[in-house]
């Protein structure tokens, strides 16, 4: 192997090197490797993650049961029966034993 081709191998070598460290590579197998920083930090995830769906499905409802009053003030005959029989329906079936 002549000196030409020894440098070329050398800035592929300093290329992957530098990519790797631009990756984080070490980190992450370090990150791997440490299975009670994984679980607490996949187990702070998930916590997080439930909150914020059940925030986000708190709010969605509010802003639905904020619409649904609307529509009901607006008196439509449609839609204002429809919501009716389905509040009609919702107190039978809580009246009721079965």
């Amino acid at each position: 192997m002549d000196e030409q081709e020894k440098g070329v191998w050398a800035r592929k070598i300093d290329q992957l090197a530098l990519a790797m460290e631009k990756m984080k590579l070490a980190e992450y197998m370090e990150y791997m490797n440490d299975t009670k920083r994984l679980l607490k930090i996949n187990f702070m995830a998930g916590i997080a993650r439930g909150f914020g769906m059940a925030v986000g499905l708190t709010v969605l409802g509010a802003v639905f049961i904020i619409m649904l009053r609307r529509l009901v003030m607006l008196n439509l005959p449609l839609i204002g029966d429809f919501i009716a029989e389905i509040v009609r329906t919702v107190n039978e079936r809580l009246t009721s034993p079965f």
